[in-house]
């Protein structure tokens, strides 16, 4: 066994298991957590079936676990899909740099065509764009206006079927592809991995024999740019046998499955144990992976569990160079693996994983053994024998190419349930770099803190957090359900893990929390204003500390002097250098409100002014902006900027309202009583122009100039409530309420009048503010539908489209947070 505990603890650890597996939701996740911590260690499952392809990071690329359980002998895949191999016609960037000619110049009529003469055009090495992962520079509309201009030649001779084609491509964002001046592909927005797609048959039809054109167009509007095309086949390979998956389970912080294995029953269980009410837990980057096992016709089964990581979790791109180790720490088996060059926070970008600092899969047994080597090598091992051959204590290779790997020995299986388990960690060494200062993650601001010994730590704590966590899933789905219904519940529950781990604790320069947050494929900042507003009623509920920790750098920012605008800055980098504001625009009525409610939110939650205090003399001069440029905001962008400009957007004139409110708020809590006074007075006043200046009929405006039938969700207005400021009357959300209803689609309600697409967040905030909770749960069953129902298989996107339930945009982000508004209502309600 991997660890000597007395029978009655393997009961009670097997309870905690089918105690999480009876809390099953209706819900089918667009994608399952498997493994999250932060923006970097987080490995998620995109099928329904665990087996019908690799587990992947967010941004979609394959980081591999691999499970295959034997059964007397007979081997069944039970996590994971072997990777699919590809032979190319013309290759990608992804492992290999190619030549092409390129101009982000617009070239004349007809550059896509075979005969075209690209006079003038340029020779560069691909993939093409401004990520680390870019050979040749390509930058966004703001340079490149015209976009990137690609022509690559190649020669075909027939002997693969064209109809066998496939075209492999990563854009950001809108792409079209040519093949000898035929159109064969076009694709809006982003695809943040590699996709495969059969070629079209205007592909088809154009491919010639001989010498052939492919020509590709890529404009970047906004944010990082990329793109990469190719043209390959799949090299045919054997299936494996797979268990039989019988029921998967997401509760809060663990993701259950259940299968069976010819005659045997296998639990798997994958536990994140991020408990916001122990700080040092939540910040530690280990997760566990249960097996539990019975035979399900009481004889007895000889049983091995392989488990296989790969080197792809500690890489950005899978043709880097890593060495892998093995070591013994006392009862605890252990492999590590890296990048052989550790180029320790020298990348910044969106769709850019780690590729410094070290994973760590260890077992809690002496006597067991992990393994390093050809991950296909390893698997073939272990299913003719049982068992892995140990290699060198050191191995070197390409990261596609190694992993570790461990053998979970059952022994003879019989009717009564076996537990064992292992862990995964990842020591990231320097987490940030703040104003030129590297950062460690809270759990390592202690320099003699180490992997090895946190390992030891989180083994010692696994039966506690074990039982603790099941009962935390259980107490938070009940609280939800409380608050909100089940289908609310359900998406809380989805929510809980993908927000907090879009988010990295760290230790500040003064030791303080610094929670720090990346903005998930929406353009890649760090410690982004408006992604915290929406993000932190989740931490508001379950730990102020880190609420505090949202805001504190953006305070320190200002107050040292280095941001000296009289409103916030919008980031302070691009993850993870925060260095300064990297956004190109500002949003000054959007973050300059945010910081005032959030902070207030949080003096509220405290109980006491002090963290206002702390601050003042900053929020004053934010206060003082507000009441200059907020009640009627000029043309600018808002937390929406997806949806571009908009000059006297009613929604953000609330949120200035609301602001200015909690600055009185906060007063009144410091004893300054004609400051406060004075305020709600000025905030109230303007409430009343705002509800005349913006009055539509049967709801309010978009703008203030009231555009013929415009409309917008009001969802700043919810703070009035939540925080008891009572500067709009209750009238005003309820006649947006029951205006919205008639404006649902299927999958929820639109964000304005504008588009059909919506952020789901801000429907929960929208709901919030509803008084019944027959309107509650008509505004969140089609967000629970489109969970339930959208085609994009990524982890949970909040920009969707409300007609057919595919994502807009985003992924991954911890704007999901804001989902746990309405229970943060019911406490405020009921006082803390």
């Amino acid at each position: 066994m991997f660890y000597n505990k007395p029978t009655l603890l393997l009961l009670a650890l097997s309870g905690c298991l089918a105690l999480t597996s009876s809390m099953a939701q209706t819900l089918r996740p667009p994608a399952y957590p498997i493994i999250t911590h932060d923006p970097y260690f987080s490995i998620w499952s995109t099928t329904d079936q665990l087996t019908d392809g690799p587990t992947r990071h967010w941004t979609g690329r394959p980081h591999s676990l691999e499970g295959i359980v034997r059964v007397d002998g007979k081997s069944y895949q039970f996590l994971g899909a072997p990777p699919t191999l590809y032979q190319a016609l013309l290759p990608t960037g992804e492992n290999k740099a190619y030549d092409a000619l390129y101009t982000t110049i617009k070239p004349s009529a007809g550059w896509e065509q075979p005969d075209f003469i690209p006079q003038g055009w340029k020779t560069g090495s691909g993939p093409f764009g401004d990520s680390p992962a870019s050979r040749t520079p390509f930058h966004n509309g703001k340079i490149d206006k015209d976009g990137i201009f690609i022509r690559r030649e190649f020669n075909y001779d027939g002997q693969v079927d064209a109809s066998k084609l496939l075209l492999t491509l990563i854009n950001d964002d809108d792409v079209a592809v040519y093949l000898n001046g035929t159109r064969i592909f076009t694709k809006p927005c982003c695809a943040g991995e590699y996709i495969h797609s059969p070629l079209s048959s205007e592909g088809q039809k154009a491919l010639r024999k001989g010498r052939n054109v492919l020509a590709v167009h890529c404009i970047s509007p906004i944010g990082e740019s990329f793109v990469d095309v190719g043209l390959v086949s799949v090299v045919p390979t054997a299936q494996a046998v797979t268990a039989t998956q019988k029921k998967a389970t997401v509760t809060a912080t663990q993701t259950s499955y259940v299968f069976t294995a010819g005659p045997v029953e296998l639990d798997v269980n994958f536990l994140s144990p991020l408990l916001m009410d122990e700080l040092e837990v939540a910040a530690r980057p280990v997760s566990y992976v249960t097996f539990s096992t019975r035979s399900l016709d009481n004889k007895p089964h000889s049983v091995q569990v392989y488990f296989g990581e790969s080197a792809l979790v500690a890489t950005n791109v899978p043709s880097q160079e890593v060495v892998a180790e093995t070591k013994k720490d006392g009862k605890l088996v252990y492999a590590s693996v890296g990048t052989k060059e550790q180029p320790v926070l020298g990348k910044k970008g969106d769709n850019i994983r780690i590729d410094w600092g070290y994973a760590y899969l260890a077992v809690p047994d002496a006597a067991s053994s992990v393994v390093t080597g050809n991950p296909d090598q390893l698997k073939n091992d272990f299913k003719s024998k049982g068992q892995l051959t140990a290699t060198g204590s050191t191995v070197s290779g390409t990261a596609g190419e190694l992993a570790m790997a461990t053998v979970v020995n059952f022994g003879n299986v019989s009717g009564k349930t076996s537990s064992k388990h292992l862990l995964l960690g990842y020591d990231d060494v320097y987490s940030v770099q703040y104003f030129g200062q590297n950062l460690r993650g809270w759990w390592r601001r202690d320099p003699a803190t180490t992997m090895q010994k946190t390992l030891q730590t989180a083994e010692a704590d696994y039966p506690r957090l074990l039982t603790k966590s099941t009962a935390f899933d259980k107490k938070m789905y009940d609280d939800a359900t409380k608050a909100g219904g089940k289908a609310y519940a359900d998406l809380c529950q989805l929510a809980y893990r993908q927000a907090i781990s879009a988010h990295k604790i760290v230790a500040g320069p003064k030791g303080e929390v610094f929670f720090l947050s990346k903005e998930n494929f929406s353009n890649g900042s760090i410690g982004t204003v408006d992604v915290t507003y929406p993000s932190a009623p989740m931490f508001l509920l379950y730990n102020n500390e880190l609420a505090k920790g949202l805001l504190r750098f953006i305070f320190d920012y200002s107050e040292s002097g280095r941001w000296k605008k009289d409103f916030p800055a919008h980031d302070i980098g691009t993850y993870p250098l925060a260095n300064g504001q990297t956004y190109g625009e500002d949003m000054p009525v959007e973050e300059a409100g945010n910081m005032m409610i959030l902070t207030a939110a949080s003096v509220k939650m405290d109980g006491n002014p002090s963290f206002a205090r702390e601050h003042w003399p900053m929020l004053t001069k934010w206060v003082e902006f507000l009441k200059r440029d907020g009640f009627d905001p000029a043309n600018q962008l808002c937390t929406d900027d997806f949806a571009g400009h908009l000059a006297r957007n009613v929604n953000l004139s609330a949120k200035a309202i609301v602001g200015i409110a909690c600055y009185a708020q906060m007063a009144a809590q410091l004893g300054e009583q004609k400051l406060a006074d004075e305020h709600f007075t000025l905030a109230r006043t303007l409430a009343r122009r705002w509800m005349e200046m913006s009055a539509d009929g049967d709801h309010y405006a978009l703008t203030f100039d009231k555009t013929a039938g415009s409309w917008s969700q009001k969802y700043n207005i919810v703070w009035d409530k939540l925080l008891g400021l009572n500067v709009f009357p209750k009238e005003v959300a309820q006649k947006e309420i029951a205006f919205y209803l008639k404006k649902q689609q299927a999958y929820g309600l639109p964000l304005d009048s504008r588009k059909t697409y919506t952020k789901s967040d801000w429907i929960v905030w929208t709901a919030t503010m509803a008084d019944s909770d027959a309107d509650f749960k008509a505004l969140i069953d089609p967000v629970w539908k489109y969970a339930n129902e959208t085609p994009t298989r990524v982890p949970l996107s909040d920009w969707h489209e409300t007609t057919n339930a595919k994502q807009v945009g985003f992924q991954a982000r911890s704007v999901v947070g804001g989902y746990f508004i309405k229970m943060l209502a019911e406490r405020l309600e009921k006082g803390k």
